[in-house]
């Protein structure tokens, strides 16, 4: 049993009445060791760019790895009074360190609105011990009415281990990443239909590779934006934001052709989302600020990996509808013990696409015109993948095996000049991970993903003639639950639940120009909890656009926060599992 070393993990710092960004994340749990801080870049603009701003790395000299933890902080500043919100991320050595969108302005001039981003990167150490080339990709136009100037900066925090601690001790990170991207210059890939394939190719991998990750990102824009409120293509415009091909989307993962796993898509709403700005000031929705990738176990595909020839690994977006950001890194655990690890993959049950069902339920009147009713689309995925490799250590045998539900369901009412849309989605995803080595020593994972989404959205004309537009966000949420069920050592378990709520209405005159907002308000609870005694809680609430409090440690042990800096679980699971276990915080 490891025994947890706490530190006072707090939130970032808020203030009643701001009106500044303000969100329930915490920030990543530090070592107690003085770091070496390398500065990527400081005070940046992004403003109208003729490029991705160029980064040149050298890893510090006083810190060299392997380190305890790596931390990529960033703060960014937008200054004006109106603005878009834009995307944007961060890259070294074609690997992507950093994926998320902008704050619109909050604050008036001349403050600007700022906010914090921190992020463990320490799964992509191999990046980071040489030195590299890499860029930082936001792009923020000023131009007419959107005077909203972006400007950021960007640093590595490198935790050296503690003096007279052996390095042997530190929990297993992968031994190679390697970028899906294979032009550094370039960022994310767009994916605008089923069919269009982002694919990277790998001419030299290891030979030796005992665990694979695909760690995945899938961000809607343009069409896509707004794909949970999507319908059938023979609908025509009967959607709130007027997109086709259906409510479902999901992100396939395929290796030399035959599908390999599938990464569910958040629901992301940006600072601009369901068209009312108003509504995330100043608390985002859920990972708007900084996604959070989809990790895709690809371990049984290891032997097949290892053979020396030429492999592809690809990523498509099914039903994407112009279109998907895509981005992924590929992470590889080598055997130390080997030069040459061999292994085959024993079977695989996943289908190349999924089959969703969708049933309309809609009604109309004498003149055919539709003037309500329900819509769902459904998908189940349901298969296995097992593998096994050879190594220095005995025949490893890894079975994946994952269940992936989905259902989104639209409520329509549509009178004269006036529309409303009720969305309830969720997509889960419950695996269980099974690594045995023939000897009783068996290891299982379990975990358990939930991406609800209760939206509620509506545009009315009022007796009067004027309109009404309003978002009501009953739920937006991020839900993990994951256990460790060793055969020879005790189990464990960790969960996390970070969940979105808020609500905005817009007026409008009856030539439809905003004339004002009301019923402004919102909470973000974001809390954390495992069997090792850490916990983290933080519930922030917000009326009118401006912060009207916080509660801290509601649910935890004698009422505080209380985190590893060591992050408990995760080394303990990795200790018995032999690779990191993906979990926030």
């Amino acid at each position: 049993m490891i025994c947890a070393s706490f530190s006072n993990v707090s939130a970032q710092s808020l203030t009643v009445g701001s009106h500044n960004v303000a969100v329930a994340d915490p920030t990543v749990p530090r070592p107690p060791t003085t770091p070496c801080v390398v500065t990527l870049y400081t005070n940046q603009s992004f403003d109208n760019p003729s490029g991705p701003t160029p980064i040149n790395y050298t890893p510090p000299a006083a810190c060299p790895g392997p380190w305890e933890k790596v931390v990529l902080s960033i703060d960014m500043s937008m200054l004006g009074t109106n603005q878009f919100d834009r995307t944007g991320s961060i890259w070294m050595g074609g690997a992507i360190l950093y994926f998320g969108t902008t704050q619109e302005p909050s604050v008036a001039p001349p403050n600007a609105t700022t906010w914090h981003i921190e992020k463990d990167v320490t799964d992509y150490s191999a990046v980071l011990k040489t030195a590299q080339s890499g860029h930082s990709d936001f792009v923020n136009y000023v131009e007419g009415p959107y005077d909203g100037k972006l400007s950021g900066s960007a640093t590595l925090y490198f935790y050296p281990v503690p003096r007279g601690e052996d390095k042997s001790s530190l929990q297993p990170r992968p031994d190679v990443v390697l970028s899906m991207n294979s032009n550094q210059a370039n960022g994310t890939y767009a994916l605008n239909t089923t069919s269009d394939q982002y694919t990277a190719t790998y001419t030299a991998l290891p030979r030796n590779i005992e665990r694979a990750y695909l760690d995945v990102y899938a961000q809607s824009q343009s069409n896509d934006e707004i794909w949970y409120s999507c319908n059938p293509n023979d609908q025509g415009q009967l959607s709130f934001f007027g997109c086709n091909n259906t409510a479902f989307r999901e992100t396939e993962v395929s290796i030399d052709g035959q599908p390999a796993g599938v990464a569910p898509v958040y629901p992301w709403i940006y600072t601009g989302g369901t068209g009312n700005p108003w509504l995330w000031e100043p608390t985002p929705g859920v990972q708007t600020l900084s996604f959070v990738p989809y990790r895709v176990d690809l371990t049984p595909f290891a032997g097949l990996l290892d053979d020396g020839k030429t492999h592809s690994v690809s990523l498509s977006v099914f039903n994407a509808n112009q279109y998907f950001s895509v981005a992924g890194n590929l992470l590889l655990y080598l055997d130390h013990g080997s030069k040459q690890v061999t292994g085959s993959l024993i079977s695989n049950t996943l289908t190349a696409a999924p089959t969703p069902k969708v049933v309309e339920n809609l009604t109309t009147d004498s003149s055919n015109n539709i003037t309500g009713g329900n819509i769902t689309v459904t998908s189940k995925r349901k298969f296995t993948i097992t593998g096994q490799v050879a190594t220095s250590h005995g025949v490893v045998k890894t079975e994946v095996a994952q269940t992936v539900d989905f259902s989104n369901s639209q409520d329509y009412t549509l009178p004269t000049n006036s529309e409303g849309e009720n969305i309830v989605q969720n997509t889960t995803v419950d695996s269980t991970t099974t690594r045995s080595d023939g000897r009783w020593n068996a290891v299982v994972l379990r975990e358990h993903l939930s991406y609800p989404l209760k939206l509620n959205l509506g545009f009315f004309q009022q007796t009067d003639g004027t309109y009404q537009q309003y978002s009501d966000v009953k739920e937006q949420g991020y839900r993990q639950t994951v256990s460790l069920l060793p055969a020879f050592a005790l189990p464990a378990s960790a969960s996390l639940d970070n969940t979105f709520k808020g609500n905005n209405t817009i007026l409008f005159n009856a030539a439809e120009q905003v004339t004002g907002v009301t019923d402004t308000y919102s909470t973000q609870d974001y809390r954390y909890k495992d069997s090792f005694a850490e916990c983290y809680s933080r519930k922030i609430s917000s009326k009118d656009n401006a912060l009207t409090g916080w509660v801290d440690g509601h649910g935890c042990w004698l009422g505080f926060n209380n985190l590893s800096w060591r992050d408990s679980f995760s080394q303990y699971a990795s200790s018995l599992y032999g690779a990191t276990v993906q979990l926030l915080p």
